[in-house]
């Protein structure tokens, strides 16, 4: 079962409209090179843990998905993408340094959405 911070972060994050999703998509692409590429690759949820996952957010997103592409071809897999990335990131912070972990979820942050502070920062 996923932690509830994990869980709050896909309720806050799908609720997003087009633009932000968009928005946090767009950067989220723009920090693979400035680190987030390496931070994704550090995380390493289990099968089970990144399989429920990527079926919360599939399950939030689907019923968007028409509305998502209408903003923009493709968003609806991007927004997906981009959410389980983050997700990740919030399910196993402890495996991220602070800096791996800010990177990660700082899309969403600049759109607004709050997510728990990583354990060695305390925000």
């Amino acid at each position: 079962m996923l932690a509830a911070s994990t869980r709050k972060f896909i309720d806050d994050a799908h609720a997003l409209p087009p633009e932000s999703l968009a928005a946090a998509y767009d950067r989220a692409v723009g920090l693979r090179r400035a680190g987030g590429r390496e931070a994704s690759h550090a995380t390493k949820p289990s099968a089970v843990e990144n399989s429920e996952l990527e079926h919360a957010v599939r399950v939030a997103l689907l019923p968007r998905a028409d509305e998502l592409n209408a903003f923009r071809d493709g968003l609806h897999a991007d927004a997906k993408s981009a959410m389980v990335i983050a997700g990740r990131a919030i399910l196993k912070m402890t495996q991220l340094s602070t800096d791996q972990y800010e990177v990660l979820v700082r899309p969403f942050v600049e759109v607004g959405i709050d997510v728990p502070p990583h354990p060695a920062r305390g925000r």
